[in-house]
């Protein structure tokens, strides 16, 4: 879009050309805004979603009633709202507005990010339960649960988190917004997308079968912060409505492996050894961090390759060095506009410059985020029954369906 509007800008330096056949240019017709209006009743929307999902969730305790708030989310906020803005985007636009003073975020970009994470604070990850569309269109074609072996889901789970990261280091140095461009079920909601975003929804869709949820689960960066929110959630799903009496159904079920064991019959470990282990965790900490840092750091040049001005100085550089002339819709567009090469590749240093730091502070985030992993890991409470494990569990409630607590509950009820 950058370098089209480059070539328009060039096209307007030049007089037009006078025609003396009565030639009347044609009036510029742009598409008619989206009235105003609509957006407050997107958010009257999500927050009433978000509400009945939690009354759901904790509540009424019924897997029939996400699955129906699933089907109207995908409906509304998927095909009709056409996925966008969504929660899980707008936090770039947060990114773009936090780092850069020009831009200032519309409030209902700023309420779609935040409402979520407030709600859970408040009641867990609800959102997730039958609110987001994009979880909601993978919910409704798992049908088959197969659970990925503990090595390659610990390793996945580390993905979203560094998504998240380069998305936000992305959009906070104005170069793209990665999570919509690379929006694997936009194209499905618009019905229109290139043909590989359509083939990656398609096969994510098709994993979903046997592995629920592969985007929300592997590659969601608002979903890292649904995580941490959620694990100091003041109220949460639970399997049960009353006593547990340790059946071990639900974990079974769970395809998300989100089931925390009793641990009453396990042995208990020695608290000293428990100590040493923490303080070893705490300690190592800060070298996670800096050890990020650096990684991270080092890998800014890399990064720097996803803005489009650092990409058309390098291929002016390639020019200049090699004398093959550049032919891209940017060079040519560039060439037209008249910005010397030396102003592009002053402006290259300076973008080269924010990377630098950005990079570093994404460092920093994720060695404290993988420190922080390794301590929670070391912190072990004493459990008598199941419970949910407050950042992994997405409140879906197919748990309830295997409960013989909650089946007996409503058999009493009914009666």
């Amino acid at each position: 879009m950058l370098a089209w509007h480059a070539v328009l800008f060039a096209q307007e330096r030049f007089p037009r050309p006078e025609f003396e056949s009565g030639y009347v240019y044609p009036e510029h017709q742009m598409p008619a805004d989206r009235a105003p209006i609509w957006e407050y009743i997107d958010l009257a929307v999500l927050i009433g979603a978000l509400s009945v999902a939690a009354w759901l969730a904790l509540k009424v305790r019924s897997r029939q009633g996400l699955l129906w708030l699933s089907v109207f989310s995908l409906a509304y906020f998927g095909f009709f709202r056409e996925g966008c803005i969504c929660s899980v985007g707008s936090v770039q636009n947060v990114a773009l507005a936090l780092f850069n003073e020009g831009y200032s975020i519309p409030l209902t970009a700023l309420l779609f990010f935040m409402i979520p994470l407030i709600f859970a604070l408040l009641f867990g990850r609800v959102f997730c339960a039958g609110v987001c569309p994009l979880g909601a269109i993978q919910e409704l074609v798992g049908f088959r649960t197969v659970k990925l072996p503990k090595v390659v889901e610990s390793v996945m789970i580390s993905v979203p988190f560094i998504y998240l990261g380069i998305s936000v280091l992305s959009a906070a140095t104005e170069s793209q917004f990665l999570i919509c461009r690379y929006d694997p079920f936009v194209g499905i909601f618009r019905l229109d997308a290139p043909y590989t975003m359509v083939i990656f929804g398609g096969l994510l869709l098709v994993a979903g079968i046997f592995i629920n949820r592969p985007y929300c689960r592997y590659l969601c960066p608002y979903g890292v912060l649904l995580n941490i929110f959620s694990r100091f959630s003041n109220k949460h799903l639970t399997i049960t409505p009353a006593e547990c009496i340790n059946c071990r159904l639900c974990e079974d079920v769970c395809p998300y492996d989100a089931i925390l064991p009793s641990d009453v019959a396990s042995p208990v470990a020695d608290p000293e050894k428990e100590r040493k282990r923490f303080l070893i965790y705490i300690l190592l900490v800060p070298f996670f961090a800096a050890a990020g840092a650096i990684i991270f750091g080092t890998l800014s040049p890399v990064f720097t390759g996803l803005n489009s001005d650092v990409m058309l100085a390098r291929e002016i550089r390639a020019e200049v060095e090699s004398g093959i002339p550049a032919v891209s819709l940017a060079a040519l567009g560039f060439k037209e506009a008249g910005t010397t090469e030396a102003e592009l590749f002053e402006k290259e240093i300076k973008i080269h410059e924010r990377f630098r730091k950005g990079s570093v502070w994404m460092g920093l985030f994720l060695g404290i985020s993988f420190g922080l992993s390794l301590v929670s890991l070391s912190t072990r409470t004493r459990r008598t029954e199941y419970v949910p494990h407050k950042g992994k569990c997405y409140s879906c409630g197919k748990c309830f369906q295997y409960c013989p607590v909650h089946l007996n509950k409503i058999s009493n009820d009914k009666a």
